[in-house]
């Protein structure tokens, strides 16, 4: 049994993609909270840079989508740990698709599919064989996954799928006492958006929003423009959809 300095067990938190943007966000958020953080990733140099100012941590090379890769992350967390309490499906990829072109939009999309909306799926039933009674599992989406982008429907299609599953895990989990969140940020400053303009807030605010989110059970964690993205869309659908979808 892990405990921290106080007594108390410590919280163990698995986040994929958690070497940069929004899951280094959440991990800096989790280890100064005393826990003890698991991120993985596919490439050397991300691991490296993390492992060097987060050195009691655990960082993990796994390509999620690779059944192989999902089985070393989990076995290496619990080694390392034990046990996992909290697990975050964050890793994702955000691609612009023109079906309207007259050309084959569909160039890697199985994987784009994988990354996004499956390898999520299988890492969340291969961890709840390992610890059934896991405290939480998050899923991080997007507000597209309510309204999808004119320029990457598949990026839309994929995270409305996962905003699915989310909400029928949150039902078959609720009678042992998991708790499924469905993290929905809006544009973040993250290195995938560097080339992208609009208003965008920091991963630490969408981190602090995700953890009061976990502390107080909520089934959704909405920060900054997305908090009244779902009343927008019950009272005002068609002007909502304009101005979130966008060209």
């Amino acid at each position: 049994m892990i405990q921290s300095e106080s007594g108390r067990m410590k919280q163990v938190v698995l986040i994929t993609g958690g070497t940069s943007g929004i899951g280094l966000g959440l991990a800096d958020a989790f280890i100064s909270q005393g826990a003890d953080v698991a991120v993985c990733a596919r490439t050397a140099t991300a691991l490296e840079r993390f492992g060097r100012t987060h050195p009691d941590a655990l960082a993990i090379a796994a390509d999620v989508t690779l059944r192989e890769a999902r089985t070393t992350l989990l076995e290496a967390v619990a080694h390392r740990f034990g046990r996992l309490d909290v697990l975050i499906n964050n890793a994702g990829t955000f691609i612009q698709r023109d079906f309207a072109t007259g050309v084959d939009a569909t160039q890697g999309l199985e994987q784009e599919v994988a990354v996004n909306l499956t390898a999520p799926i299988q890492l969340t039933s291969e961890a709840l064989n390992r610890w059934p009674t896991m405290s939480a599992i998050v899923f991080v989406t997007s507000g597209y996954a309510l309204v999808s982008p004119a320029r990457a429907p598949t990026y839309g299609a994929v995270k409305a799928g996962l905003h699915g599953f989310a909400e029928g895990l949150r039902r078959q989990l609720a009678p042992r006492g998991t708790h499924v969140l469905e993290l929905l940020p809006p544009l973040v400053d993250t290195p995938m958006t560097a080339n992208t303009k609009g208003k965008k807030i920091s991963p630490a605010e969408v981190a602090a929003v995700t953890l009061r989110a976990l502390a107080l059970r909520r089934p959704m964690a909405l920060p900054g423009q997305t908090k009244l993205l779902p009343m927008m869309l019950r009272i005002a659908p068609d002007t909502i959809k304009r101005l979130v979808a966008g060209p």
